[in-house]
């Protein structure tokens, strides 16, 4: 019996645990002014499923070199680790850390602002 009670505890102590799920709509904008042979522009990360496996292209709708997409997704995450990609291959700060996104525990509109290869240009407005 006390067996039975302690797991069923420990399920509803687990299930009250989880988190609720906000809806993050990030418009990520990446400047690639300074870059030679640009033909593509994406980013990796933790949040495509599979992980780090899926690229998600940017855009340069107005060809002034500044590439961009809006992702939205509705998560419990804290944050988010991505590398933007030129050319489907050359990865940024290579051997360097990851870019880190990081979110509030609410709904959130973010336009994250960044330059390739350069991991201090970061402009992040809700």
């Amino acid at each position: 019996m006390r067996t039975i009670v302690f797991i069923a505890i420990i399920t509803f102590g687990l299930i009250g645990c989880v988190q609720k799920q906000h809806i993050k709509t990030v418009t990520l904008k990446v400047d690639a002014r300074d870059l030679a042979d640009v033909k593509t522009i994406g980013v990796k990360g933790d949040f495509t499923d599979p992980r780090w496996k899926v690229e998600v292209p940017l855009t340069d709708e107005d060809k002034d070199g500044v590439f961009e997409t809006t992702l939205t997704q509705k998560t419990a995450v804290y944050a988010i680790q991505f590398k933007v990609i030129k050319n489907g291959s050359v990865y940024e700060l290579k051997g360097k850390p990851n870019r880190v996104l990081q979110f509030e525990y609410k709904p959130e509109t973010i336009i994250y602002e960044v330059k390739y290869n350069d991991p201090e240009f970061i402009i992040k407005r809700n």
